[in-house]
């Protein structure tokens, strides 16, 4: 019997599923599953005190009803936001080349997208975050998000309907100029999702993706913006907040922390 590959299991959904259904009902369900499978381990290690010494905000905790009240949030803007955003989008993605046949992508064409469509977000999501801390904005849109002043892993698709559908936009600018193969399109979806998960995790733990993945912002970066409200607008990256110089207080308040051990 030959060993069940990529490739094989790539066909068998070709063979089982339609188009529409592969790019829109599978988009979701690998959004769904990449960011609550993702949450999960969090929720797991929140219940464990040995790991509060990696949390980044011990004197915070947020309580059960703080989350629940998350996830009824959160399942409400992907079933009445998410869901219809990828549907609507499936057409412009047809046209802009996206594909799903085999043969499958290389290696080295995924990972050199994957990584384009995160440089790509980043800098849309930097600027539209530091539109969305403008007062008018703040006040009308943006100040759902940061009701967690301590963040914890779901709290990152917590937000206003506008916010989510500018996240939803952000994320996907890059695969729609590319038109990437579906599966590339899916591998970048679900490492942004355990991305943007991790950054709001509130734990900064030694083994964190901060530590092996160079210029990478991670949770320690982004909790520090939810704790004061400003700075630090990237998403996943550090240079565009160093390079427009919205990151200095972030680097006061490092420097000060270095001083004090």
């Amino acid at each position: 019997m030959s060993s069940w590959s990529l490739e094989q299991g790539w066909s068998w959904l070709l063979d089982n599923f339609s188009e529409f259904q592969l790019h829109t009902l599978g988009t979701f369900i690998i959004h769904e599953v990449c960011y609550w499978g993702s949450y999960v381990p969090f929720l797991l290690l929140d219940a464990i005190p040995y790991f509060r010494r990696w949390k980044i905000q011990r004197d915070k905790v947020n309580d059960a009803s703080t989350q629940w009240n998350c996830i009824l949030g959160v399942l409400r803007n992907h079933f009445l936001l998410v869901l219809p955003l990828i549907i609507v989008t499936h057409p412009f993605f047809a046209w802009m080349g996206t594909r799903d046949e085999l043969p499958l992508p290389s290696v080295g064409e995924i990972a050199s997208q994957v990584f384009l469509f995160f440089v790509i977000e980043d800098f849309i999501f930097y600027w539209g975050h530091r539109a969305l801390h403008t007062p008018y904005l703040y006040r009308k849109v943006h100040v759902v998000h940061h009701l967690h002043s301590s963040p914890f892993g779901i709290t990152a698709e917590y937000a206003h309907p506008v916010e989510v559908v500018f996240l939803g936009t952000a994320s996907i600018a890059g695969p729609m100029l590319v038109g990437p193969h579906l599966l590339t399109l899916w591998i970048y979806l679900g490492l942004r999702l355990v991305q943007t998960v991790e950054a709001h995790s509130g734990y900064d733990f030694p083994w964190s993706p901060r530590y092996w993945i160079p210029f990478y912002g991670g949770a320690e970066f982004h909790d520090y913006h939810h704790k004061i409200y400003s700075g630090n607008y990237a998403s996943s990256f550090i240079w565009n907040d160093y390079m427009f110089g919205t990151d200095y207080a972030y680097r006061l308040y490092k420097a000060k922390g270095m001083d004090a051990s």
